[in-house]
């Protein structure tokens, strides 16, 4: 599937772990596949969210709000503690996975929804994959050779119960209408 991704569009899922790893969440979600994509503003299909004034840093406030901090790193780098300094210098005189819990095996996947290494970034969410898989139905239905970054939204606001759909709602945007936009800048 994800050889039919535009660059753009592999950037943005790439950039969604990197949304979530800032934020301290241990999971990707939806809003961080959103996040992800307002980062690229000249996209059309972004600029119809830009435009009608949801922006990246809009869309941020927004999903801390609703999800608060993800973990206590962020309390802990608030006093000047710093989890990866720690882990690197607990690594470097204990040897790599010095405080990866034993006999714990992370399961073997294939392709973008691999497991990561403990503590660097973290698992899609169920819905964040269902984005992902109709954004591939959206290509398909709009017989578009490529999944571009458009269809990532349109699969965000398909799957319509993850948490990037309720930030695009809760700033008052109608989906059908945002739908109905992409899909012109799509065609």
């Amino acid at each position: 599937m994800f050889e039919r991704f535009t660059d753009q569009a592999r950037n943005v899922v790439t950039s969604a772990h990197e949304e979530a790893a800032a934020l301290g969440h241990a999971q990707i979600g939806t809003e961080h596949l959103l996040l992800a994509l307002l980062g690229v503003p000249d996209d059309p299909a972004a600029a119809v969210l830009i435009e009608s004034g949801l922006d990246q840093e809009t869309a941020r406030r927004a999903v801390c709000a609703l999800l608060g901090p993800g973990d206590d790193a962020a309390a802990l780098a608030s006093i000047g503690i710093d989890l990866d300094a720690v882990r690197s210098s607990v690594e470097a005189a204990f040897g790599e996975g010095a405080l990866d819990a034993p006999g714990e095996e992370e399961p073997k996947r294939r392709g973008w929804f691999r497991s990561e290494p403990k503590g660097r970034r973290g698992r899609f969410t169920g819905r964040a994959k269902k984005a992902l898989e109709l954004s591939l139905r959206e290509s398909l239905r709009l017989k578009s050779g490529q999944i571009a970054v458009g269809h990532l939204l349109l699969g965000v606001i398909r799957e319509a119960e993850g948490l990037g759909v309720r930030v695009i709602v809760d700033h008052g945007l109608d989906l059908g209408a945002v739908r109905q936009a992409v899909e012109a800048k799509l065609a």
